[in-house]
């Protein structure tokens, strides 16, 4: 395939180059809010089971873990933006 038949794959399809693009960040999104959340549920239950000094070095991961839930809702907001401006090409 030439580079020129490569080139018109896109300039022929632009709704659906960009659909693909919302599903990938929308996967990368939801996956990095779930791990966040289980990493939370952990440090809860460690808590719970008297692990204090790993509880302690877990806390010190909450600003890292308030960082992945805004960077994923974040994109999960982007995807579903780029998916609605997709609607209209």
């Amino acid at each position: 395939m030439s580079l020129q038949a490569l080139w018109s794959v896109p300039l022929t399809y632009p709704a659906q180059i960009l659909n693909a693009l919302a599903l990938l960040m929308a996967l990368a999104g939801s996956w990095l809010l779930l791990a966040t959340q289980r990493r939370r549920s952990q440090f809860k239950l460690r808590l719970v089971q008297g692990n204090f000094q790993e509880a302690l070095m877990l806390a010190a991961r909450h600003r890292v873990d308030g960082f992945f839930t805004r960077f994923g809702a974040l994109s999960l907001a982007l995807a579903v933006t780029l998916s609605w401006v997709s609607t209209g090409l």
